[in-house]
């Protein structure tokens, strides 16, 4: 096991034990077998102090440390990273529930590919820009460092959003107070303890535990904080958003989403039942960009639902996490499990959506336990725009399909109900002729788009969402840059460029 039975605050370079009241102390639950993984203690009001202070003296060494030096020692720690990818994949699994399949080959290595993209973007500097205004004067930009910086993470990609965050802010220069989700805390101090083992200093990336209202808020409040970078439910993104604004702090939200997955009617069914499987079972379903809202027309709807059905009933294998051929594991937790069975007794009674498949009723879809948060698939029909499934997102394996009618200009009318959320974060679109898919996605409110596939989220690619989906952006060239401020400077060459100037006002 890559984590302790017990975890504390971490901060100063190592773990900082509590004797606390044993009543602020939580558990990391086996979302398969609802069994105890380990105890956290929630970290105190003078600890989450001790941690911001730790970070801030940490910083005005490692925001001097020439950015090639910072490189280096960021490359060591993905490579540790990639050598124990597959012992961090399990406690992923543990504490997730998701399939190690998924673990072993997405969560460790899409954090660590973003965590060497920014070493190496950093790696030569960053150049400024040099402006001349008149022959005797110039402008001169440069970037410089935030400072301490808080990231807050959350329970669905644990290492991988805790890899996003730190990688471009401690590239840049800065240093890092993370909290990660009460509910799946188990790899923080392991990535803490690896960034320490490759160079990092101690106290630039710090680790605190507990909610929101104990440990998440106070962090966000902290005058020691020049940032903070959330990524959680909307109605959370809010109010972090709203605190972070009391003290003018640069913010970075990544947010929820109930995104459109627009299949064409050139489409070709097979590839739309496949990328629409992955928009929406990947990950149990827990993924905030997925495109839970299936447009498909009415030419091609029956035979688009048979291919998904066969796919649910052939392709879907839920199992115990840690067996490999497991690809659908339990939701995170009994309240996540509870909120989508909810959602699903919604929309058979009050929505009244037309059930095509529901996996509890399928024979091969046994629950491996009794115990364990286990959902299976579910995929609705004739859904209409004003339904709550169509409307609220689910964060679970809900499919919604969604027909349209051809004839005459459809596009517009389709278009405008893709757009009817208040959120943006994705989109998709497939179809074969891609001057119109791009035609589409150029008018889908989304910030994270797709055409013949889903999901895939590069190191070099910006995500970020339109709407109430977020703020900012993270990955890609635009991501570091969240974690750099500008300094303008004028330089006037020779003398007396003020000489008389006030006197002639």
């Amino acid at each position: 096991m890559t984590f302790a039975k017990e975890i504390h605050t971490f901060h100063s370079g190592k773990a900082q034990p509590t004797t606390s009241d044993p009543s602020k102390t939580f558990s990391s639950i086996d979302p398969a077998t609802n069994k105890t993984l380990a105890t956290i203690y929630t970290t105190t009001p003078s600890q989450l102090n001790a941690a911001v202070d730790s970070a801030t003296k940490a910083f005005k060494q490692w925001s001097q440390t020439p950015a090639p030096q910072r490189s280096a020692i960021l490359l060591k720690a993905a490579s540790i990273l990639r050598r124990r990818n597959d012992e961090l994949a399990l406690t992923e699994t543990l504490d997730t529930g998701k399939a190690l399949g998924e673990t072993k080959t997405v969560d460790v290595i899409t954090g660590v590919d973003v965590l060497e993209y920014y070493a190496h973007f950093v790696a030569g500097s960053q150049p400024g820009d040099h402006t001349t205004l008149r022959p005797d004067a110039y402008v001169l930009t440069h970037h410089e460092p935030l400072g301490v910086c808080a990231g807050i993470g959350a329970w669905n990609y644990p290492i991988q959003i805790a890899l996003w965050k730190s990688a471009p802010c401690l590239a840049a220069g800065n240093t890092m107070v993370y909290k990660p989700s009460e509910v799946t805390p188990l790899h923080a101090n392991t990535l803490a303890e690896i960034y320490i083992e490759a160079g990092v200093p101690p106290g630039v990336f710090n680790v605190v535990y507990g909610d929101g209202p104990a440990v998440g808020a106070p962090l966000v409040a902290h005058e020691g904080i020049a940032k903070v970078s959330f990524t959680g439910q909307v109605s959370t993104g809010s109010k972090v958003a709203s605190e972070a604004a009391k003290g003018m702090k640069g913010v970075t939200m990544e947010l929820g989403g109930k995104s459109p997955l627009v299949v064409l009617p050139d489409a070709d069914v097979d590839e739309a039942a496949d990328v629409a499987m992955v928009a929406n079972f990947f990950s149990t379903g827990q993924v905030c960009t997925n495109g839970t809202r299936v447009f498909v027309p009415d030419r091609l709807l029956k035979d688009v639902e048979a291919a998904i059905v066969q796919r649910c009933r052939e392709g879907v294998r839920m199992g115990m996490p840690q067996v490999e051929s497991t690809n659908f594991g339990p939701m995170v937790s009994a309240a996540q499990r509870d909120k989508v069975n909810m959602y699903i007794a919604h929309g058979k009674t009050q929505d009244r959506a037309r059930v095509v498949y529901d996996g509890a009723s399928d024979a091969q879809k046994k629950k491996p336990t009794e115990e364990g948060y286990w959902v299976p698939p579910v995929v609705f029909s004739d859904c209409t725009d004003d339904m709550r499934i169509v409307r609220e997102e689910i964060f679970g394996p809900v499919m919604c399909i969604l027909p349209y009618a051809t004839k005459g200009d459809y596009l517009p009318t389709l278009i405008a109900r893709a757009n009817d959320t208040p959120m943006g974060l994705a989109a998709g679109v497939v179809s074969p002729d891609l001057g119109t898919a791009q035609d589409v996605v150029r008018q889908l409110d989304a910030g994270i788009t797709w055409i013949n596939t889903w999901g895939e989220s590069p190191a070099e690619m910006p995500v970020g969402g339109w709407k109430m989906s977020g703020v900012g952006l993270e990955n890609g060239p635009e991501g570091i840059r969240a974690y750099m401020r500008t300094k303008s400077t004028l330089v006037q060459l020779g003398r007396g460029a003020c000489k008389g100037v006030f006197a002639k006002l």
